[in-house]
This record gives structure tokens, C-alpha cells and sequence, in this order.
């Protein structure tokens, strides 16, 4: 039980230190020594630090043509110009693609020290461009939809010459899952439900769009379609369940009442005994009457 406890103050003690780092990190002291020069100028440099960081939305040189199409054709409608002029923001929004998300997060320079040095972002972890998952997503948020511009490399095939169905879904996982963070904050998939209507041929360039149901307390409920760029065709369909996550200091909270309830009853358990054992000793150096002994 004491050794439970101490891993658990162990644990606390490296949150407290986290966030110790992350304030540092945030706020960075203004003096330095020597010796320290080099780190506070790292911290000085505003999160993320980093500008080589590759963006996979943007266009490159394996799109085929109906790819750069659509992707021109809703990249458009991201910024409006008025009639004075001036760009202004346009109904869609295109979302940025690393292959790393902590890497690139706020505070992530810190965080993604936490997980596995090597560790990507699945469907980012193919180097060569036009090999496996080729794509772009673009948010409506007045309408709750989300569109996504697909294209499948080599690398998936499934049935000959056509796109591999795990593929499918985790392309649709990937679509529905962001969108449902968009809408709810950081979900996690607890159920998806896919009808697979037709191939999708390797090299090939779908649609895929996904839209709001509802939302129920914790649940969001979402559909997406796969089709063919122009509509005609469906190739998939599905729906997914997402649960929001629980807040960190929530769980944080809850953690540490229970240490600190766990460690009320240790500490009235430790007193009991120390109790009984007085009153053992009190009992046994006590001189004894004759009347108290029974034959």
C-alpha cells in the first residue's frame, strides 16, 4: 500500500513539474547566466518554433489533375474579396496536415518528449509522395460539414487494382474523427458503422464528406459519404459514434482526492494501531490482581 502511494506522489510530483516547464516554456525568464543562454533562447522562441514543419494538405507533384482541381476549387472559397477590396474569410477553411500533431501543437516542443521519439501520425508516416494516403480537408462550420479530397496510392491496394477497405475506413475514421473535434473538442471513435457500395480504384480521386447528426451529452453522432468527385457514384458509406474525452484537470482532480482520501484512511488505520498497541502495552506492564485471574 506504501509503495502504492509513493508511485502515485511520484506521478503527482512529475505533473507538477510539467506544468512547471510548460509555464517556462509559455513565460521564459528574462535574466540568464551563461551557461543557460542557449536554452532561454530556445524558450524565447514563440510555440510552434519551428517553420520548416511540412504541411501534407498543400498540392505536390503526385496529385493528378482532379485533385489539384477541387483542391483549387475549395481552396477558392477560403478567402472572399469584398467589395472594397479586402480579403475577408470565406465559408471554408482548409486544415493543415503534419505528420506529427504534439510536434506542432502548442507546448508540443515539451510534450512530444512524453511519447515514443519515433512515433507518426499513420496516415503521414509514408515519405514518398503519392504512395499511400494522399489528401486535404476543408471545414464549413456555418453548414457542420467537412470535405475531404482523397486520393489513394499503390501502396493500399486491397482487391487487384482497387483500394484496399481498411483503407477506406480509416480514411473515413480520419475525416469524421477530425470533424468531430472541430465540433466537440477531443473525441475519441466508439463505434463505426461502414457499407461498402463500390471499389475504389487505385490512383483514383474521391470525395469524402462528413455532416453532423447530433449530439447527445458526451456522444457525438456523425454520417460520411464517399463518392465520386463529381457525385455521381457512392462508393461508401458510414456513421460513427465519438465520445468526448474528459478534461485532464477533471481526472487530475478526481486523482487527487482519491490520494488524499486513500491517505486519511492509511494515516486513521496507522493511528489505530499505534493506539492499540499503548493500550497493549499499558495492558501488559500493568501489575496483575489475583482476583483477575481465573483458574
Amino acid at each position: 500500500m506504501a509503495a502504492n502511494l509513493s508511485r502515485i506522489f511520484r506521478g503527482f510530483q512529475s505533473l507538477r513539474s510539467t506544468s512547471f516547464m510548460k509555464t517556462q516554456l509559455i513565460h521564459p525568464p528574462v535574466s540568464c547566466s551563461f551557461r543557460t543562454s542557449s536554452v532561454c533562447s530556445i524558450l524565447s522562441l514563440p510555440l510552434p518554433f519551428t517553420s520548416k514543419s511540412r504541411d501534407f494538405s498543400l498540392p505536390n507533384s503526385s496529385w493528378n489533375s482532379e485533385m489539384k482541381r477541387l483542391y483549387e476549387h475549395y481552396n477558392s472559397q477560403c478567402e472572399v474579396e469584398s467589395e472594397d477590396g479586402e480579403k475577408q474569410k470565406g465559408l471554408w477553411r482548409r486544415l493543415p496536415s503534419y505528420n506529427r500533431t504534439l510536434k506542432y501543437a502548442s507546448g508540443g516542443v515539451y510534450l512530444s518528449k512524453l511519447i515514443q521519439s519515433k512515433a507518426r501520425l499513420f496516415t503521414r508516416n509514408i515519405k514518398e509522395q503519392g504512395a499511400a494516403f494522399e489528401y486535404v480537408l476543408f471545414n464549413n462550420e456555418e453548414e457542420q460539414r467537412c470535405v475531404c479530397i482523397f486520393q489513394a496510392g499503390h501502396l493500399l491496394e486491397g482487391p487487384p487494382g482497387n483500394v484496399h477497405g481498411g483503407a477506406i475506413a480509416t480514411m473515413i475514421d480520419t475525416v469524421t474523427g477530425i470533424h468531430a473535434t472541430l465540433l466537440s473538442g477531443t473525441v475519441m471513435t466508439a463505434n463505426l458503422n461502414i457499407n461498402y457500395r463500390s471499389p475504389i480504384p487505385l490512383g483514383g480521386t474521391v470525395q469524402i464528406e462528413s455532416s453532423l447528426d447530433r449530439k447527445e451529452g458526451r456522444k457525438t453522432f456523425m454520417s460520411c459519404r464517399v463518392t465520386s468527385t463529381d457525385g455521381s457514384k457512392l462508393h461508401t458509406e458510414a456513421t460513427g459514434d465519438f465520445l468526448t474525452r474528459q478534461s485532464f484537470s477533471s481526472v487530475t482532480s478526481f486523482c487527487f482526492f482519491t490520494v488524499v482520501f486513500l491517505l486519511s484512511c492509511s494515516s486513521v488505520r496507522v493511528h489505530q494501531r499505534e493506539h492499540d498497541a499503548a493500550g497493549m502495552t499499558t495492558t501488559t506492564n500493568r501489575p496483575i490482581k489475583r482476583q483477575e485471574v481465573c483458574v
